[in-house]
């Protein structure tokens, strides 16, 4: 490991990686112990290029166990904030009807619309266009994003779009997901999804009722 720039902190780990007291520590340096003490109260100081050259001749003169420890103390910790899950869902409509496939959910099944998992840095849009052919067969456009919500049961950021139908039969093209698809009378939709499960501008959008 490189360092280009002592700081305070920096310092505080190659006496760490030494396993050094803070006197004995100072004394390897020719400093004065309430040096050391500044650093640890003040890990963001950067010290005197004096100081920066003695502690890269510590640091070069290290042996290699010492290296490693400073290295995995130096290293800036990992980013644990979990990514959300975002999901695209497409509402196809097609006249009167609408697409839905049936998941395979913990043994049941249960209706839905098509959906997939947007990566961070991906679009919402391409991703629905793309999940609705690569499970169902079918071809749509979106005309228009209706919102985004927190899935009341899963929990995901969900990014909803209505989409008109282009081309393509509908067919289960993802068995192990799914086990149907089927167009579905908007007249009935909440036959298949509870109504309290649909995101109200979905129903809107298709002129359905609760």
């Amino acid at each position: 490991m490189e360092v280009i720039t002592w700081t305070g902190e920096l310092a505080c780990h190659l006496q760490a990686a030494h396993r050094m007291g803070r006197e004995e520590f100072a004394g390897r340096l020719g400093v004065h112990p309430q040096t050391v003490a500044g650093w640890h109260a003040r890990p963001g100081i950067v010290p005197r290029s004096d100081m920066q050259a003695a502690l890269d001749t510590l640091y070069e003169k290290a042996p290699a166990p010492v290296r490693l420890r400073f290295a995995r103390l130096a290293q800036p910790p990992a980013d644990t904030t979990a990514q959300a899950l975002r999901v695209a869902i497409a509402v196809v409509r097609r006249g009167a009807e609408v697409l839905l496939v049936q998941r395979r959910d913990d043994g049941a099944l249960r209706w839905q619309f098509p959906a997939g998992i947007v990566k961070p840095g991906g679009s919402s849009e391409a991703v629905a266009i793309r999940e609705t052919h690569a499970e169902t067969g079918i071809h749509c456009a979106v005309e228009q994003p209706l919102g985004s919500r927190l899935h009341p049961v899963s929990g995901a950021t969900c990014d909803y779009f209505l989409a008109d139908y282009l081309t393509g039969e509908a067919a289960n093209l993802d068995t192990a997901e799914n086990a149907s698809v089927a167009w579905v009378p908007v007249a009935s939709l909440t036959r298949f999804i509870p109504a309290d499960r649909i995101y109200r501008p979905v129903l809107d959008a298709l002129g359905a009722t609760a």
